[in-house]
């Protein structure tokens, strides 16, 4: 059975948002047909993917399949779309996954002075699979941290990254300078497997509604600051390994042209 992207992309909106209204504002189209389309496709699966009532949308369990299915079948469609259309525009382009704080910018601008036919973008790297814009084709090149699943990618040592404690800025802890492990004892951390959030933005908003304290990258720390949250730091906590990521089979001139002036500019930031 063909399955049809475009009702696939359709479903996913739906799953994402949890409301037809807002899918279709995203979407563009209007509520009756994308519920048209979404019933369609149910059809063709033979099997319900939403359990829809006045108030809400949930997928079931055949839906959820499907939402992370489309999560990594979608993204990688789009970028083999758009390399067919760079190649017969005559379109050179270099594209770097970031995980969430870690600024590439600098490198970017120093590769464009020296290439400046190459149009260069960004993609997110999401913290839970950073490799992922690397293996579905997404990006040529990561600036990621660790830990990720490395296999079949050739890394290169950026830098040492220290990590904050993360807190609402009323948690009794928040008034100190700085803190060590042992202060968090008995403290529910929410960067742990069994409750991994969305985003962060997700889990600022769990910090802050006094849910938990996460230990988290000084970088994104910075770059999220709100005046609800206080971030100390932790003596003795690891810090995190930053890195370049490159595919390990990948050794095009201009791949190569990029990790060198990344690996200078980013090492000096």
């Amino acid at each position: 059975m063909d399955l049809d992207l475009r009702k696939l992309r359709y479903f996913a909106t739906v799953a994402e948002y949890r409301h037809f209204g807002r899918a279709a504002e995203r979407l563009y189209i209007t509520q009756p047909v994308l519920s048209r389309q979404i019933r369609s496709l149910e059809q063709e699966l033979g099997c319900t993917l939403l359990v829809r009532t006045t108030r809400s949308v949930e997928l079931t369990a055949a839906g959820r399949q499907l939402y992370e299915e489309a999560q990594q079948l979608l993204p990688s469609v789009a970028a083999a779309v758009r390399r067919v259309h760079d190649v017969d525009q005559g379109v050179q382009r270099l594209v770097v996954a970031f995980s969430p704080g870690l600024h590439v910018s600098d490198a970017i601008r120093a590769f464009a002075s020296h290439h400046p036919d190459v149009e260069t973008d960004v993609v997110p790297a999401r913290w839970w699979e950073q490799d992922r814009p690397l293996r579905d084709g997404r990006a040529q090149v990561g600036y990621l941290r660790r830990p990720f699943d490395d296999s079949g990618l050739r890394t290169i040592p950026i830098g040492n990254e220290p990590r904050v404690a993360c807190m609402p800025a009323a948690h009794p802890l928040a008034c100190r300078q700085e803190l060590t492990s042992a202060d968090l004892d008995g403290e529910r951390m929410l960067d742990v497997p069994n409750r991994r959030t969305s985003s962060l933005e997700e889990k600022f908003e769990l910090i802050a509604s006094g849910q938990g304290i996460a230990l988290i990258p000084l970088s994104v720390a910075r770059s999220y600051s709100r005046p609800d949250l206080a971030h100390l730091p932790v003596t003795d906590a690891p810090g995190i390994e930053t890195c370049l990521a490159v595919a390990a089979d990948r050794r095009e001139k201009l791949l190569r042209d990029f990790l060198e002036i990344a690996t200078a500019t980013l090492r000096h930031v």
